[in-house]
């Protein structure tokens, strides 16, 4: 049997170009769906990914509308792409306002997102009236400006000052805290199914609980120290 018959839509043209264009459009979401993955992400720098990607949504319709295929280099070869080019600029241009409507939420908070994240390119005056003053000390301070540059986000604001900076650090408190993946729970998840097997029935829910908390703590062990430590308590016996 030919593969024609076996597999009819390998001969459709338009089958190939939609499968084609899915191929591509796929490819860009998996790239968004990486940045979006692992620890220690703020929702500041993946909203940020989501904006760009969002962007890049707009560009490919208005060039997908001049048929021009630079960033879909599998549909760039379907002879028929062209031909189709409308419909898939209307299937752009519907995930761009799904990707509007799912983060909305966003765009209320993207002021508050943008000064925590760059607190020192920050015009005071479009600032809040409580951080304004609290901005001008922060950016007037050199050694801040130090240690934003070679401190995480996080540990940035918990070095400032409580008493001189008390409203910046609870609005930072407060962009920092908020979830903006499911990935650690996902992970963590992951590692108990892994454990919780049908195999061991003996573990017990401390037991889990332990395997899970060294499995998701950023601590690393002092082995040494719990070598002496367990060689003390053998040697008072």
């Amino acid at each position: 049997m030919e593969k024609s018959e076996e597999f009819p839509e390998l001969s459709d043209t338009n089958w190939l170009c939609d499968f084609a264009f899915a191929v591509d459009i796929f490819s860009h979401m998996n790239e968004l769906n990486v940045k979006l993955q692992g620890k220690d992400q703020f929702v500041h720098d993946m909203y940020t990914n989501v904006k760009a990607f969002k962007s890049k949504l707009v560009l490919f319709s208005r060039q997908m509308s001049n048929k021009s295929f630079a960033h879909f280099p599998t549909l760039a070869v379907q002879k028929e792409a062209a031909r189709c080019a409308k419909k898939y600029c209307k299937s752009l241009d519907d995930l761009h306002r799904e990707f509007c409507r799912r983060f909305c939420d966003f765009e209320k908070i993207e002021k508050s997102l943008q000064l925590v994240s760059w607190p020192l390119s920050q015009d005071p005056e479009s600032a809040p009236q409580e951080l304004q003053l609290e901005l001008i000390d922060l950016q007037s301070d050199s050694v801040s400006k130090q240690k934003f540059k070679s401190l995480k986000l996080n540990d940035f604001y918990a070095s400032l000052n409580e008493t001189t900076f008390p409203n910046l650090r609870r609005t930072a408190q407060k962009m920092l805290v908020l979830f903006g993946s499911t990935y650690v729970c996902e992970q963590t998840f992951s590692v108990m199914k892994i454990n919780k097997a049908h195999h061991r029935s003996k573990l017990t829910d401390q037991h889990l609980r332990s395997v899970l908390r060294i499995a998701t703590t950023k601590l690393t062990p002092d082995f040494d120290a719990l070598a002496k430590k367990g060689d003390q308590q053998h040697c008072s016996h």
